[in-house]
């Protein structure tokens, strides 16, 4: 390797402005959670941030955050599954990128679980259309901006999960949804790599301490298609009755926190893996390894 190559890869590890300085970035659910971890951090390192979440009230406050303590951001609430929300979240960030967009973290989900017998048609249907279909939505809406011969920085994140990479009993929609992002993944991979540079990737987290795995009986939940409750975590008889070996098969021997998986997405996002594309990335503290 050549000195002067040495040098261009040690300058690159040096950023004053932030790893993702000037760079426009799409978070969806990123109202809380590791979504807005993440957009905190990506403002953190430089990115205007739109924070995109059904909540309009809690992606209002991430923005406000985001701004109050020095970086940019705004926030477009609506329902990812809307088709007219993904155009007005695309021309919203563009606007505010001034044309240009960078970054997209398909976050946004939940889940919806269900026996394989019991298993409704509205509940296949909406984990489907959430997990799959919304995140191709949005990515086709913004193809305009990443089919760019610029020689920019671009990449698409989507996040995934340990149930789509090996299954999980009572998560057959959640379980088909997040495999089936892998191969959404590499096709972006494939189609949008060689021309334009866009880099994409998979993050399949493990147990991480976000709502989805709080106790069932915290009440929490989220509006269904209909507007019907759909209670999310885990009952906490689950929990008690699994004990200690509830993180047995986690090497770390505990589950991860929203900003750990955060960081994660960030440094997926990151040039420090400008090389990395295609993958998925186990973030699971040593799960099913």
């Amino acid at each position: 390797m050549s000195s002067d190559r040495v040098s261009q890869i040690a300058g690159h590890l040096n950023y004053p402005k932030g790893m993702l300085a000037g760079q426009v970035a799409i978070i969806t659910g990123s109202g809380q959670g590791i979504g807005a971890e993440a957009a905190r951090l990506f403002a953190n390192e430089g990115a205007k941030v739109i924070v995109a979440d059904i909540d309009a009230k809690k992606s209002a406050a991430v923005a406000e955050d985001i701004n109050k303590s020095g970086g940019q951001a705004i926030a477009v609430a609506g329902d990812i599954t809307d088709a007219e929300y993904i155009k007005t979240l695309v021309q919203k960030a563009a606007d505010f990128g001034n044309g240009k967009i960078n970054l997209i973290v398909n976050n946004a989900g939940y889940t919806w679980d269900g026996v394989i017998h019991k298993m409704t048609d509205k509940q296949w249907d909406t984990i489907i259309a959430l997990h799959c279909t919304a995140p191709f939505n949005l990515v086709r809406a913004a193809a305009p901006y990443f089919r760019v011969k610029d020689g920019a920085h671009r990449c698409i994140i989507n996040i995934s999960s340990t149930s789509g990479v090996h299954g999980n009993a009572g998560q057959l929609n959640y379980s088909l949804a997040k495999a089936g992002v892998t191969g959404f993944t590499k096709t972006i991979a494939k189609e949008w790599g060689p021309a334009f540079g866009v880099r994409s990737n998979t993050i399949a987290f493990g147990h991480i301490l976000t709502r989805l795995t709080a106790a069932k009986e915290n009440g929490d939940f989220v509006k269904g298609p209909d507007g019907e409750k759909i209670a999310i975590g885990i009952p906490q008889k689950t929990a008690a009755a699994a004990g200690d070996a509830m993180f047995a098969d986690i090497a770390l021997r505990r589950p991860g926190t929203p900003a750990e998986a955060a960081s994660a997405v960030l440094a997926v996002a990151s040039p420090l893996f400008s090389y990395v594309t295609g993958q998925t990335i186990m973030v699971t503290g040593g799960r099913n390894m």
